[in-house]
């Protein structure tokens, strides 16, 4: 399954588990029953719902004669895809200051969902540094549709567009 592992690299473990039992003409649930398991549990994995522990990764490969470790490694591969992922769904941190949104916790921040409120508290409260990292994560497009929107109270620094 060595060779397998990297095509299923950054995928949840519980598609590939789904896989094989098919593959084996197992069913679900006399499946987990048999490695003493809950069938919710198994379930919920194989939905991709929940992570697959390294105990219950070692008990399924052992009976499903999969080379030991192979499951462990698949939800770490997803686990690191999911953190990249999440790296890209928001600006570089470091470079905006808690303070400009002191009324909410920065780390809550849907910055798709709230991209217009973000940019316009930015753009109204921020330093150069913090407007360029707005910028770079948005694009020179999105900032110009949204600055043409609201009037800021001061707009003295104006978009730097490289």
């Amino acid at each position: 399954m060595k060779s397998d592992l990297l095509k299923y690299k950054g995928i949840h473990p519980g598609i590939v588990l789904a896989r094989e039992l098919h593959k084996r003409s197992l069913k679900q649930r006399p499946f987990a029953l048999s490695i003493g398991e809950h069938p919710q549990t198994l379930n919920k994995i194989i939905a991709g719902q929940r992570n697959i522990t390294v105990g219950l990764a070692l008990k399924i490969e052992r009976a499903l004669q999969l080379a030991e470790g192979t499951l462990s490694l698949l939800q770490t591969y997803y686990n690191i895809e999911k953190e990249k992922k999440k790296e890209q769904e928001s600006p570089d941190l470091s470079l905006i200051r808690n303070s400009i949104f002191w009324d909410t916790d920065i780390q809550q921040i849907d910055w798709i969902k709230q991209s217009k409120a973000v940019i316009q508290r930015i753009f109204e409260r921020g330093n150069d540094e913090e407007k360029n990292e707005i910028i770079r994560f948005y694009g020179k497009v999105k900032i110009s549709n949204v600055i043409k929107t609201f009037k800021p109270k001061s707009m003295t620094f104006q978009p730097k567009f490289k």
